[in-house]
């Protein structure tokens, strides 16, 4: 019996294995290329920061060159008179005295000892060219006079010419410059020459600052030579700078008065 069981235990059939379900297929996951987009972006961001960074750092071991080696503190008429008092210093005569005194001052005459304000400057035309009128105040002009302390503000000292002239309105340019680029908002500026000996001041020169975004722009050594010169040692160079900028704007001045009152500087452009 306990045979015979045994036997017939051993003989029963073994059940088949059932199959395995198939591996599910794999996908990528639903947001990987929105991540993907945002670490490219992020990667791009880094890169534009480190090249920021290298300029940055490029331009603080090598600045880029200064306009002026001086320039004035404040701003204003009162940035105005320190210009007039530094450029004024540097100008001087063969027999070592200054050229001129330059006085600073806002747009105006005092005739009778009574200060008028000048509100306005007109250029006439000439050959057929219409008259320019522009408005001038003490927030975009300023007024230099050169003055050589002679008799009606003449060169006192030395023998008139041609090369000393041509120094004035190089010094007229230099002050034109320093003030076009640091005293804020003025657009153009009126310098009074001074006369020869015997003489009445006639001349004036009037400079906008549209005109100078040139000289502006790059170091003022590059339009000046930083030691000024005597009348008689200007550069060829020198003279034509002053020239191309400085002689077709020198004009005879007179004064106006407009049927309200205000003060007119006219000026006629030489023949």
């Amino acid at each position: 019996m306990a045979t015979d069981l045994g036997s017939t235990e051993a003989q029963l059939p073994v059940p088949a294995a059932e199959p395995s379900a198939p591996a599910p297929k794999s996908s990528a996951p639903p947001h990987r290329w929105r991540f993907m987009f945002i670490y490219a972006t992020l990667a791009a961001v880094l890169g534009l920061a480190v090249a920021g960074v290298v300029i940055y750092a490029g331009r603080s071991i090598n600045p880029a060159p200064k306009w002026s080696a001086w320039k004035p503190s404040g701003g204003g008429l009162g940035a105005a008179k320190q210009i007039a008092d530094r450029v004024g210093g540097t100008y001087h005569l063969p027999s070592g005295q200054q050229l001129v005194d330059v006085i600073a001052k806002s747009p105006s005459v005092s005739p009778a000892d009574q200060q008028i304000p000048i509100h306005y400057v007109a250029v006439r035309g000439t050959k057929g060219v219409v008259d320019q009128i522009f408005p001038v105040d003490s927030s975009n002009s300023l007024m230099y006079s050169l003055c050589g302390l002679g008799s009606s503000c003449s060169i006192g000292a030395g023998t008139p010419s041609v090369a000393r002239g041509t120094l004035v309105r190089r010094e007229i340019l230099e002050l034109a410059l320093y003030t076009f680029k640091y005293v804020g908002g003025v657009k153009s500026v009126i310098a009074f020459m001074p006369p020869t000996p015997g003489a009445q001041p006639t001349l004036a020169v009037y400079l906008q600052k549209n005109d100078f975004a040139a000289q502006l722009k790059h170091p003022l050594d590059q339009t000046l030579n930083t030691k000024v010169p005597l009348p008689s040692a200007i550069t060829a160079k020198e003279q034509e700078t002053i020239d191309s900028t400085t002689q077709s704007r020198v004009y005879k001045f007179s004064l106006s008065q407009a049927q309200q009152g205000d003060a007119i500087l006219v000026l006629q452009p030489l023949a």
